[in-house]
């Protein structure tokens, strides 16, 4: 009677998790794409006298090939944002955040381009400080993401042997939901390293922080908040600007409650990057989110699924010096037919399709 009664169970258990195999496996996703691209130097071809835009690549050029040039690169950035993340959403991506970016009317032509026009990209977009010029900015799918709210917040540092003021990118906070699930995004492009790592660190170190006061601002208000924290950093994800003041974590088992986690920090690890300079290579380019976003959360809506660096053969140098760099616009003040001098990276998102719904 013992040995029955145990196969039975034994059946009925089997029997259960065939069934369960079988109702993941008729589950059916929504897959949806967040990426941020280093557009490199993406300026028009009219001189600003309030900026300093001469000093870029494009009004460096000789003014009779400027419109030519102007044209292939926006085409060379759209051909790429078109492919981020299509393997598995089979789309463009929802949400673009970019930087290297002149002005908002970059962003008007590039997202009117005919490789992305079908996709009816709306932008947000602030002037900020920087006496380049050089803005951050906010690419999204009208009919994936509405906007509830968008602006900028400025980054106040000052040099440490005169006192002024150091005039840099801002970066965008946006707020919205994308197909009715809400969550932010913070586009960043950080101080450069210029003068050295060492010498430069505090200004990332205080991009870092004005990074973190947001995030705490916004958990302040919920606790549950989806927020991404995107950009070029110009720093690793082991550098003390990202490990210790916004404290993006590497472990996943680690993130609780108003943490944030760092799926770059493992690829950093494992020796992925996002652009080379002088024979070294750096994960400068990365997306980072809070906790809610991950599976174990258990919250509603979208979540967390992987993490990529985009970097098809077309986006890399074959031969030559630059073997293995990435293919990049300038070099210079010569236009290469390249791309940028940054992988674009890219995170997708999934959520469960309820019966009727898409």
């Amino acid at each position: 009677m013992l040995k029955y009664l145990i196969c039975s169970i034994l059946i009925y258990f089997a029997f259960a998790k065939a069934m369960l195999a079988q109702t993941e496996a008729t589950k059916e996703y929504r897959v949806q794409t967040v990426a941020f691209y280093n557009l490199e130097n993406l300026f028009d071809t009219v001189d600003d006298v309030t900026l300093n835009d001469e000093a870029s690549p494009m009004m460096e050029l000789d003014p009779g090939i400027r419109e030519e040039v102007y044209d292939k690169k926006l085409t060379n950035m759209a051909r790429v944002i078109r492919k981020l993340g299509a393997e598995k959403s089979e789309s463009a991506p929802a949400i673009v955040g970019v930087c290297e970016v002149e002005n908002r009317k970059v962003l008007v032509d590039l997202v009117n381009h005919p490789l992305l026009k079908e996709f009816d990209y709306g932008i947000e977009h602030f002037e900020s400080p920087d006496r380049r010029g050089i803005d951050t900015g906010f690419v999204y799918r009208k009919s994936e993401f509405r906007i509830l709210n968008a602006a900028s917040k400025e980054l106040f540092i000052y040099d440490t042997e005169d006192g002024h003021r150091i005039y840099t990118r801002s970066p965008i906070i946006v707020t919205g939901e994308l197909n009715g699930d809400k969550m932010t995004f913070i586009v960043n492009h950080w101080p450069s390293r210029s003068g050295g790592e060492q010498k430069s660190r505090s200004k990332r170190n205080a991009a870092a922080a004005l990074n973190k006061a947001i995030v705490d601002s916004l958990h302040s208000i919920d606790a549950m908040s989806k927020i991404f924290i995107m950009g070029d950093f110009n720093d690793d994800p082991t550098n003390e600007s990202l490990k210790d003041i916004l404290k993006a974590e590497r472990d996943r088992e680690k993130i609780r409650p108003q943490m944030i986690y760092n799926p770059y920090s493992q690829m950093h690890k494992d020796g992925y990057n996002t652009l080379a300079y002088r024979d070294s290579g750096n994960l400068f380019d990365q997306i980072t989110f809070t906790y809610p976003l991950l599976q174990e959360a258990q919250q509603t809506g979208y979540k967390y699924w992987q993490a990529h660096i985009y970097n098809p053969g077309f986006l890399t140098n074959k031969t030559g010096r630059y073997k293995g760099y990435p293919h990049r616009s300038f070099i210079g003040n010569v236009f290469a037919d390249g791309y940028s001098d940054h992988f674009p990276v890219f995170v997708y998102l999934v959520r469960e399709i309820k019966t009727g719904k898409k």
